[in-house]
């Protein structure tokens, strides 16, 4: 089993985010998310939380989009010729949450806040791992992955219009 080990940078926080967002929670909700070629290693990823600022500016600096997002992956490449020591983690990469748009999508879609934290956290793990939703049939799989992992968790299909 992966033991993961997470960073949270709080570059935006209030009270109640920081009751929602606990890091049990979201090392559970990220491990979930982990393939099972990756649950046989130690994993490190970092997870930070953002401002709407922060969160369009990283968004037109790196997706060319002049607009904050919900969730920004940036999966970590390792340079060519460096090898991991056994006794090594796996770096993942990073995970740039806009904890605003995340509160507005939860609250535009009638989602509760708390699945729709645990749906962004599972989906940006996912693309860490390579995974990716640019044409149909990787939607599909990419999809598919994140209802299995939200309803292991407890949460509803993320994907249900209800």
């Amino acid at each position: 089993m992966s033991n993961l080990t997470l960073d949270i940078q709080w570059a935006y926080s209030t009270p109640q985010l920081q009751a929602l967002l606990t890091e049990q929670r979201a090392q559970a909700w990220l491990s979930a998310a982990l393939e099972p070629d990756v649950l046989s290693q130690d994993v490190e990823l970092t997870l930070r939380i953002v401002d709407l600022e922060e969160g369009q500016q990283l968004n037109r600096d790196y997706r060319g989009m002049d607009k904050p997002t919900n969730v920004l992956s940036f999966e970590f490449d390792m340079p060519p010729g460096v090898e991991l020591d056994d006794d090594e983690p796996l770096y993942l990469g990073d995970l740039v949450v806009c904890a605003p748009v995340v509160e507005r999508e939860a609250h535009e879609q009638g989602k509760p806040l708390i699945a729709h934290w645990a749906h962004m956290l599972v989906h940006g793990c996912l693309h860490l791992q390579g995974f990716d939703h640019l044409d149909d049939d990787e939607a599909e799989e990419m999809e598919s992955l994140e209802i299995q992992i939200m309803q292991s968790l407890g949460f509803d299909n993320p994907y249900d219009d209800d």
